[in-house]
């Protein structure tokens, strides 16, 4: 089996862009994906809300599709199910994204074989899997120590600390 992880380089750059999509946040305040946005926002991330279900988050424009933000983002975070992925993906291609990252620590989440496979196809960069907050070294502990036992397990991003 391929080995799908991200290079740490590929996530540290991903990190580094300011204006980010968040594709599929939740209309539920109490879901993570709520909970990271606003994690995001409050480390000085422009956040741009994408969900077609939605007109606003947290006081925000909410997008239907990445394809009509604008101005458009540097990169987004695929927060869908992993059924509907592949298609974001897809919408992330066109719209000329080039950084996508599909959230699935612990668990699927958003990752879609298919999904990661086009990205690769298209040139992008793709983090398959993984949380955002185990590589700000600021985080909770407890997101640190998942970091933690996914470098004990090989499992952490392959590739040199900053």
């Amino acid at each position: 089996m391929a080995d799908n992880r991200a290079s740490l380089e590929t996530v540290q750059d991903f990190l580094a862009q300011k204006r980010i999509a968040m594709v599929g946040v939740s209309r539920r305040k109490m879901d993570f994906s709520v909970s990271l946005f606003e994690e995001f926002r409050r480390r000085g991330y422009d956040m741009v809300p994408v969900n077609p279900a939605m007109s606003e988050v947290a006081g925000l424009h909410c997008f239907a599709r990445v394809q009509d933000v604008q101005p458009p983002v540097d990169a987004a975070i695929v927060m869908t199910s992993p059924t509907v992925s592949e298609q974001v993906v897809q919408d992330c291609a066109d719209a000329g994204i080039r950084r996508v990252w599909l959230y699935g620590p612990g668990g699927q989440g958003a990752v879609n074989q298919n999904a990661v496979a086009l990205c690769r196809a298209k040139g992008m960069d793709v983090v398959p899997g993984e949380c955002p907050l185990m590589f700000w070294r600021d985080s909770f502990v407890g997101h640190r120590l998942h970091g933690f036992v996914l470098k004990i397990m090989g499992k952490y991003p392959r590739g040199e600390a900053a």
